[in-house]
């Protein structure tokens, strides 16, 4: 076989294989057997082994590639990949609809229903067609680039179809992002579990996990053993998709996997029947789902509606009742929190819960042990809300046995053995030292993890072990870390010390926002930390601001204010705070491009906007140097009213704020394109 026939050869063996991949995958058939197909795929193999230079990376033998990565790079989302808002009950669903429905200034909404997968989100790009790279969720702004995993999961296409609708069409040309989940069924899971079994090792907990930790599997070898399923549910990109239902139609049409559980429906009853359907039918699944999403099903009310928070608002997670299970409630301890606050936690005599076994459980507080009557020898009845965390909802008094024993909580730390106190309208107690050595070692978790420093590898059983030797004595001393602090401890080898050790130094560059949020200051969130982060620019500047300026930020208040004077006026903080500088960058946001008519002016917005999201709106008022506010009153300088404004329009008339209509909050404050 000559060149130019094997090129032609190899050419038709992929639009074959491509064709019976789409067929076994998407559609749920088969035209020839595994035997036949494998049979393909070997041909093809032969023919690039002869011609490497005819290899292409969308070629059906490039899912499994390359050598095992050092580490993932980080990948930027062109858009923040925000979490669903739950609904536990049909009141839940109701109260979300009616929201929306004002918010719309809509009589009647259109839904469309789908099964959630309990697995790992992920984003696939494609460019003119073929997979370009593929992303964890991460924390909604930047995942991991764990592309070559990605490739070794069969349903998911290396090449798009070309498709036959002209939004198709469009999708397989140019930029497409997809979302979707990577799942692993229960039958795979079991087979992973036996394998494990066999081979002596310790079994796996679910298959969520599961699949989640096979992604993140630095060799690619490995996640293909896996047997990996992916679904889709998302177009990220506009391809010219009017509802949510041709979304589906879409991905289909290109050749990606979506769910065959899904419903178009055209009221809340309709969805209501579905999510009824599926609360027992669900059991009988290849795979784990908790629930369903219901989402608005005209994509021009989804943009008005936008996002609030971290949630988009045209979206909805209903969670099926959680599996109940019964156990006795053998101890109860206290857990000390990175901020100090006392949690009381259930140890429990262990149970299988949805898939899963169980242990422990937060009791929340010492007002929740009382409510519950929870006492120490009780049977309880355990679920899992959310199907995530466990809790106990109920206690069963009849078998409680004589010796039971009811809780107090202590006058003193379990750990430092400080006074404990209990702050004024607050639930919690707290310990009254500071720098308890508890509180401190969960600070010190809280600092490595994903929201903050971020620091791969340095989990809490390194972090252990290196505060118990008294190689480091606070988060600072993580950069000072050399190869040979590490060597000498347990699970440590030359390799693994030298691999720590960079994935420290290459998190010595923090933005102000993430620095603010790895430093624990109690009730500063992500959130707050990012409008803290573009008020005031600067480390110094938030250090030294007065409780009245902190207050005046937008969404922060007393409460937050307090918490943050008090945080940064204690001598040991400052001291801590001096010593992590003289390691780390701080990376400021960038300087507002301030706008005469908007700097130092507070804005308040009601009503939906046509041309940009509720969030893009808030951006470009800060941006510009003015500041959002939520609620409207003498300080507000303008209200802006898109189409159905709320109570706070009449509120502004009759103060005598100023009222902008979108185009002329537009004009003030700059066209969409500038965002």
């Amino acid at each position: 076989m000559t060149k130019s026939q094997a090129k032609e050869r190899i050419a038709k063996l992929r639009t074959e294989i491509d064709h019976h991949r789409y067929l076994y995958h998407v559609l749920d058939r088969q035209e020839i057997s595994e035997a036949a197909l494998d049979s393909l795929k070997k041909e093809l193999q032969d023919l690039e082994s002869e011609y490497p230079d005819l290899i292409t990376p969308d070629s059906p033998t490039q899912r499994v590639a390359g050598k095992p990565l050092a580490q993932f790079t980080k990948v930027p989302h062109t858009k923040p990949i925000l979490s669903l808002v739950d609904a536990f009950t049909e009141e839940d669903v109701q109260e979300w609809e009616e929201r929306n429905r004002k918010l719309l200034g809509a009589t009647s909404l259109a839904y469309f229903a789908e099964l959630k997968f309990d697995g790992l989100a992920i984003v696939l790009t494609y460019m003119d067609g073929r997979l370009e790279t593929a992303a964890t969720r991460g924390d909604g702004r930047v995942g991991e680039d764990v592309t070559p995993n990605i490739r070794t999961i069969e349903s998911i296409p290396l090449r798009l179809s070309h498709g036959k609708s002209a939004a198709a069409r469009r999708a397989a040309h140019g930029r497409l992002e997809v979302r979707g989940e990577v799942i692993l069924t229960k039958k795979a899971f079991e087979k992973i579990n036996e394998e494990q079994g066999k081979a002596d090792k310790a079994k796996y907990a679910n298959p969520r996990n599961t699949a989640a930790g096979s992604v993140r599997q630095l060799d690619a070898s490995i996640t293909a053993r896996r047997q990996l399923d992916f679904y889709a549910f998302d177009i990220l990109t506009d391809v010219g998709q009017k509802t949510h239902e041709e979304v589906h139609d879409i991905l289909k049409d290109v050749g990606i996997k979506t769910s065959p559980y899904t419903s178009s429906c055209k009221n809340l009853d309709a969805v209501q029947s579905f999510l009824k359907q599926w609360q027992e039918k669900r059991k009988k699944l290849p795979y784990n789902t908790d629930g369903a999403v219901v989402v608005v099903n005209d994509i021009a009310m989804e943009r008005k509606l936008g996002s609030v928070g971290k949630a988009e608002r045209w979206m909805l997670a209903f969670k099926f009742p959680a599996e109940q299970a019964t156990t006795v409630v053998e101890d109860i301890r206290v857990q000390v929190g990175r901020t100090g606050k006392l949690t009381p936690v259930a140890i429990l005599r262990p149970v299988l819960v949805d898939g899963s076994t169980v242990s422990r459980a937060t009791l929340h507080n010492a007002d929740e042990i009382e409510r519950l009557d929870v006492r120490i020898g009780d049977t309880v009845i355990l679920q899992k809300a959310g199907d995530i965390i466990p809790d106990i909802v109920h206690v069963l008094p009849n078998l409680r046995p004589r010796t039971a024993k009811k809780f107090a909580m202590s006058a003193q730390c379990p750990v430092c053995r400080s006074r404990v106190v209990k702050r004024d309208r607050e639930v919690d107690h707290y310990c009254s030292n500071p720098h308890c050595f508890a509180a401190s070692r969960r600070a010190l978790y809280h600092f490595v993890s994903k929201s903050a420093f971020d620091i791969d590898g340095l989990g809490p059983k390194i972090l252990d072990q290196l505060l118990a030797k008294g190689v480091i004595r606070d988060a600072a001393d993580l950069f000072t870390l050399k190869e040979g602090d590490l060597e000498p401890l347990e699970r440590f080898a030359e390799k693994s010390a030298a691999n720590l050790v960079h994935a420290i130094h290459e998190r010595r560059r923090i933005s102000l926002s993430r620095l603010l949020i790895a430093l624990g200051i109690r009730h500063v969130g992500e959130e707050t930390a990012i409008d803290l982060a573009h008020h005031f620019g600067s480390l110094d500047r938030i250090m030294h601001a007065r409780a009245d300026e902190l207050a005046a930020v937008y969404e922060i208040g007393e409460v937050v204010a307090e918490s943050l004077v008090h945080f940064f006026a204690d001598e040991r903080n400052r001291a801590f705070i001096a010593k992590l500088l003289k390691h780390i960058t701080i990376e400021n946001p960038p300087k507002r491009k301030v706008n005469p008519d908007v700097a130092g002016k507070t804005f308040v917005l009601t009503g939906g906007l046509e041309s940009m999201t509720r969030d893009e709106a808030k951006q470009k008022i800060r941006a510009a140097g003015g500041d959002v506010s939520s609620s409207v009153s003498k300080q507000t300088d303008f209200v802006v009213a898109g189409s159905d404004p709320g109570s706070k329009y009449d509120k502004a008339k009759k103060l005598g704020v100023a009222i902008l209509s979108e185009k002329e909050f537009v004009n003030k404050v700059g066209s969409k394109t500038a965002l």
